[in-house]
């Protein structure tokens, strides 16, 4: 991991000797020189992170190196602060003012001689290098080691050692036999993938010992990869397990040619029906090495493979069959653990029912990975008294994680899980720790999260030359979810994902390995004069600091020893709606954190105005202040020139100075919905802007969004009262190629404008209009892209559902209140119409009283949701014959809605065949629910 801090600082001081190296008179080849000290101690730090858990001397060199790291990067980013605060002016103007510093004060030989010492440190830590027998390692990959070796041969698995208790796996079994065996499927390779401890090699097993399976092959081989993968004997071992082969055979086949093997290997799978079982694989490039043993197309034949990365599944046959076993369920992890832990013990009725009751309270902790049930009952298996089960219940996360329980020891789970993070890129390891911020089960906007990477400078990469830094970031994660190291939340109506999260034990890892670090610590909440740390966390100085709050905190700082100026990252998480601030003490939050480079100081609910000393936080990359009750933001602000991202969504009036202008590295701007701003906000130096939300088109100038030719969202709110509306959007030349999402807030019937605005977003796959439309462009029905759309209070006419229906790939279709007009109270959809709609949201519609589905319409619709239609007395005969419909939800719906529902109700032959249904909930779900579909 110290490998990974270096290398980012390597790349930040890269970064700021490119973009501030004209100012660093006199120091700029001090730093050039630090940088290349660290850059040559890079490949030792490979082997010198994965061997400083069991060697204690070489873990105090690696901390060493860390923290000479560290503080090179606080000295130069403290040098730029004291550059820029000797000037009223702001740090740009003092920079460029830079031949006057030494008048002015600043000691350049003093920082100069701190370089210069760090450096010394830095070089004295290489020569000591022979000392520990740490070697350099070139390769771009993870940690690689004689102990992460070890641990592979711990992991290698063999086909005759088979499971006994195997628990909720008939269906996985059935349906992979079924395409093994099957010869219309045809799948050359078969893949179960999925994290670490899930049970892909259990199931892999069972399939390969199946009966039906056995019958249908005539040869087998089973094989293990480990990260450290041999080409030649792995093709050696499938070669002679597939050929039976005697000791001669097998030293005739060790004096062969690696191409011969591969022909002779390829050529059995070609002749005789072989299933080949390789077992953890971990990348695509070991694939590629082996692929030239086996056929490319072959009937009979088979590969069944099993990996934590998808891309090796999805890759290693185009039109292969890809399989992800599921957790267990509560009563199947239950069962599981009972046949480990219980099975075969004379415990009587009343015993047994108090063990299952303390053991279902355990498994929660499991959250349905079979690895840590299997660790957790391997444990009590060895205890038969409920006092002895009740102790491991108080201690289980040590338990199941950690492999420790008062004096024994035994196998964990963080290890296997480790192993995950052990193969990780550099710039990946800081992009998974950077996720121990957010609190468990949190589920984490995807956008939030790739612009906090952005801004701790986490994203380098040579994709940026043809990429935008959203996109690499974005590719990052991506990665992390192909690896198994984070799960899916909601996926978008373009199938990008929304939001993600972690494994509660994977979570676990990655604080435990933040904590070894000192990347993070965790301050679960602030009441009275105590903070309570997360024990997970380190104590000592920690660059990054995430504080949750309960409904009882009274404090919104951190602890006095964080009041150093070390911290990079700090970020609140607030329960609930918000929570009050305390006045006197938000001025120390910006004036002892100079060097912060990401703040989120989010729904802080007592009214405040920022102090002045906002303006000190130069280094700031990203603030957002979501949800706060702020009615006022100093002109102090207009120092933060190094924002990529600004989040002044607001509840309410706020008043903001004409300064934004000066964020020239803005990417993401989030204004207030309403705001005020002495002329109109200049925003037309911002040529990286990627994201603008709530552009008034009262206090911004609209005909200067043209030049924003990078944006990707926009909503434009088109406000009341407007004088001379007629002259927005008389531009003919606007045109935004890059937008992907479009949103339209209309307070007033100027339909015209919606129309502008709309015909000069062609490509976008998203689109929300609110307010007076009346008519859809025709134009729409041209739009290649749009998939999503969200209408309320445009007051259609019914006409318009005939251009709705014929949108020809929409896909996310959202109607709220008043999207048509006030007579309309009848919905009809056609036979034919919304072809490839797969998800409808009907919500607040009061004047609709009936809704009629023709057949034949919306024949790929999977999700339905409806919501607070209180006219709407039944649902439509026609949602009969969608079968493809896995999910109804209703809500906010009036009592005879549902009974006409429930089983033996007059309407249940309706959605009987619907698999998924939801029915009741309360005006505040509905609420929720209304918020997160429309944003």
């Amino acid at each position: 991991m110290a490998e990974a801090v270096v290398s980012s600082v390597v790349q930040s001081l890269g970064g700021f000797i490119i973009q501030e190296g004209k100012f660093l008179c006199g120091i700029s080849d001090q730093v050039k020189y630090a940088q290349t000290q660290l850059q040559l101690m890079r490949g030792f730090l490979k082997d010198a992170d994965a061997r400083q858990q069991d060697e204690e001397i070489v873990r105090i060199w690696v901390a060493e190196i860390r923290d000479a790291a560290y503080e090179l990067e606080d000295v130069i980013e403290t040098f730029a602060f004291k550059v820029a605060s000797k000037s009223k002016k702001g740090i740009k103007s003092v920079l460029k003012r830079f031949g006057c510093i030494l008048i002015e004060g600043v000691r350049l030989q003093m920082i100069g001689s701190e370089i210069g010492n760090i450096t010394t440190k830095i070089s004295n830590l290489r020569l000591s290098l022979q000392n520990y027998n740490v070697r350099e390692i070139r390769d771009s990959g993870g940690a690689t080691s004689f102990e992460l070796h070890e641990k592979q041969q711990l992991r290698r698995t063999y086909s005759h050692v088979i499971d006994s208790d195997v628990v909720g796996l008939e269906g996985s079994i059935k349906e992979l036999v079924m395409h093994l065996v099957k010869d219309e499927h045809r799948h050359r390779v078969i893949s179960i993938w999925g994290m670490g401890g899930l049970g892909k090699t259990t199931l892999a097993k069972q399939v390969y010992h199946h009966n039906e399976v056995r019958h249908h092959f005539a040869c087998f081989a089973w094989v293990c990869i480990t990260q450290r993968c041999q080409v030649r004997d792995v093709w050696e071992r499938i070669l002679i397990n597939l050929t039976s082969a005697t000791n001669e055979e097998r030293e005739e086949i060790a004096k062969l040619k690696d191409d011969e093997i591969a022909k002779k290997l390829y050529v059995v799978q070609k002749e005789r029906r072989c299933l080949v079982v390789i077992d953890d694989i971990w990348t695509i490039e070991t694939w590629n090495s082996l692929k030239a043993g086996f056929p490319y197309k072959e009937k009979w034949s088979r590969i069944l493979l099993t990996t934590r990365n998808k891309e090796v599944a999805s890759r290693a046959d185009r039109n292969g069959f890809l399989y992800q076993p599921q957790p267990l369920n509560d009563d199947e992890s239950w069962e599981l653990l009972e046949k480990i832990a219980i099975f075969g013990k004379d415990i009587d009725s009343v015993i047994h029912g108090k063990m299952k009751e303390l053991g279902r309270k355990m498994l929660n902790h499991c959250a349905g990975l079979p690895l840590a049930i299997r660790v957790l009952a391997g444990l009590l298996a060895r205890m038969d008294t409920i006092n002895e089960w009740d102790m491991v219940l108080n201690n289980v996360d040590v338990c199941i994680r950690k492999g420790k329980f008062h004096e024994q020891e035994y196998a964990s789970s963080s290890w296997v899980l480790a192993l995950s993070y052990d193969s990780l890129p550099y710039h990946l390891k800081l992009c998974f720790l950077y996720l121990g911020h957010f609190p468990e089960d949190f589920e984490i906007p995807v956008k939030r999260l790739t612009q906090l990477w952005m801004a701790e400078g986490l994203i380098f990469s040579e994709e940026q030359k043809r990429s935008s830094m959203e996109d690499v970031s974005y590719n990052c994660l991506n990665e992390l979810v192909e690896r198994c190291m984070v799960e899916v939340g909601k996926q978008g109506s373009v199938r990008k994902i929304k939001t993600c999260r972690l494994h509660d034990l994977m979570r676990h890892l990655c604080l435990l390995k933040a904590e070894e670090e000192k990347f993070l610590r965790i301050v679960n909440s602030w009441h009275g004069n105590k903070a309570m740390v997360n024990k997970e966390t380190p104590i000592s100085k920690a660059r990054r600091l995430a504080i949750y709050f309960d409904k009882h905190s009274d404090k919104v700082f951190p602890p006095n020893d964080e009041s150093d100026g070390h911290l990079r990252s700090l970020l609140y998480f607030v329960p609930g709606p918000g929570m009050s601030i305390n006045k006197k003490l938000i001025r120390s939050l910006f004036k002892d954190f100079k060097l912060l480079r990401v703040l989120k100081f989010e729904h802080m609910t007592r009214k405040v105005k920022l102090p002045n000393e906002i303006g000190n936080l130069v280094h700031l990359r990203f603030l957002s202040l979501k949800g706060s009750n702020i009615k006022q933001l100093p002109s102090s602000i207009a120092n933060l020139i190094c924002l990529q991202t600004l989040d002044l969504r607001f509840p309410g009036l706020s008043i903001i100075p004409n300064v934004i202008c000066k964020m020239e590295q803005l990417r993401h701007l989030y204004l207030p919905r309403y705001f005020r701003v002495s002329d109109k906000l200049h925003l037309t130096t911002l040529c990286n802007l990627q994201t603008l939300v709530n552009a008034s088109c009262r206090d911004c100038d609209s005909n200067h969004l043209a030049q924003f030719t990078n944006l990707r969202k926009l909503c434009v709110v088109v406000p009341g009262r407007l004088k001379r509306l007629e002259e927005m959007f008389t531009s003919t030349s606007i045109t935004f190629d890059h937008l992907r999402s479009l949103s339209v807030v209309n307070l007033q019937r100027y339909v015209e404008v919606i129309a502008r605005i709309v015909i000069s977003c062609r490509y976008i796959y998203k689109l929300h209009l609110e307010g007076p439309t009346i008519e859809l462009p025709n134009d729409l029905l041209h739009y290649p892209n749009l998939t999503k759309l969200s209408l309320a209070a445009t007051f259609l006419k019914d006409d318009q559902m005939a251009i709705l229906e014929k949108l020809p790939n929409l896909k996310n279709l959202h109607l709220g209140p008043g999207t048509f007009e006030e007579n309309t109270t009848t919905l009809v959809f056609s036979r034919g119409g919304f072809s490839h709609l797969e998800f409808l949201y009907l919500g607040g519609m009061l004047e609709i009283e009936e809704w009629r589905v023709e057949e034949g319409a919306m024949p790929n619709l999977a999700r339905l949701l409806i919501a607070h239609c209180e006219q709407l007395t039944a649902l439509p005969d026609g949602l009969k014959y969608i079968t493809t419909l896995k999910k109804l939800v209703i809500k906010a719906m009036p009592g005879t809605f549902y009974s006409r529902l429930q089983e033996g109700g007059e309407d249940f032959y309706k959605i009987q065949h619907v698999p998924s249904l939801v029915l009741g909930g309360t005006l505040e779900e509905f609420l929720s629910s209304l918020e997160k579909v429309i944003h």
